[in-house]
């Protein structure tokens, strides 16, 4: 689905697979990486499947190079993009728009966004998934300023450095209601210690998550692995009775 976007000042697009059932259905927003675009998460995954397995809409947008934020530097307003993208797919298709049917999930960047934006707008999601997330943005931010490339970007989303409001440790302390949240990284990834640190954060503040290290690095085999488990996570959310 291609559409203009207030938000980012530019035509865009959407990958959108529907059940061939009638609605409305839960829905499960699938953010991308840094490297990707909206399209990957179909040529890579088997998400068509999973999407007709447990008979959601999945709708996968794009983010660019943003870490799904509205950029310091007035570039785009990704966050907002993202936003007023549900709000078009809640007005286009036959959706749940209660916050127990729709759901956030994306890896790497993605998971990151994904958890930002779940858990900014927590009235909005009833679940949440991060693999591999770049979850620790204020500990990226210093290592990605030893890449000139990497730090003109950060710079151009964050200007001088991660604001609270777009740092995932004090937006998890603040979301309510909570949303279910599932947290996943491989062995042999290189944001394994970021994982780790928000997982003692959650924990040390009792903050309700399900989090695993498993087998893998950051790679396409290890995502699709994870592709079954978390959309049963997702599911189980759908199913759930609202709290």
């Amino acid at each position: 689905m291609r559409y203009f976007s207030p938000a980012i000042a530019s035509q865009t697009s959407m990958q959108v697979i529907i059940p061939q059932t009638p609605g409305p259905h839960p829905v499960i927003y699938q953010l991308h990486g840094l490297s990707d675009d909206a399209s990957i998460w179909q040529r890579r995954t088997t998400i068509e499947l999973h999407a007709e397995r447990i008979n959601a809409m999945v709708v996968m947008l794009e983010g660019g190079t943003s870490f799904y934020t509205d950029k310091a530097d007035g570039t785009g307003r990704w966050e907002a993009h993202i936003l007023e993208s549900i709000s078009l797919v809640d007005s286009t298709y036959r959706t749940r728009t209660d916050r127990q049917g729709r759901a956030i999930g994306g890896l790497s960047m993605g998971g990151y966004g994904a958890l930002k934006i779940g858990l900014k707008h927590a009235s909005r999601f009833g679940s949440i998934v991060s693999h591999s997330g770049a979850v620790d943005m204020v500990n990226r931010y210093r290592e990605f300023l030893k890449d000139p490339y990497l730090a003109s970007l950060v710079r151009s989303i964050y200007a001088a450095g991660v604001p609270a409001s777009e740092d995932i440790f004090p937006l998890a302390l603040a979301a309510a209601p909570l949303p279910q949240i599932a947290i996943d990284c491989g062995r042999d990834d290189f944001l394994l210690e970021d994982n780790r640190r928000l997982h003692a954060h959650l924990t040390r503040n009792r903050i309700a998550h399900r989090y695993q290290e498993l087998p893998g690095s950051h790679s396409w085999e290890y995502w699709q692995d994870r592709l079954q488990a978390s959309f049963d996570f997702h599911q189980a959310c759908f199913a759930a009775k609202p709290a």
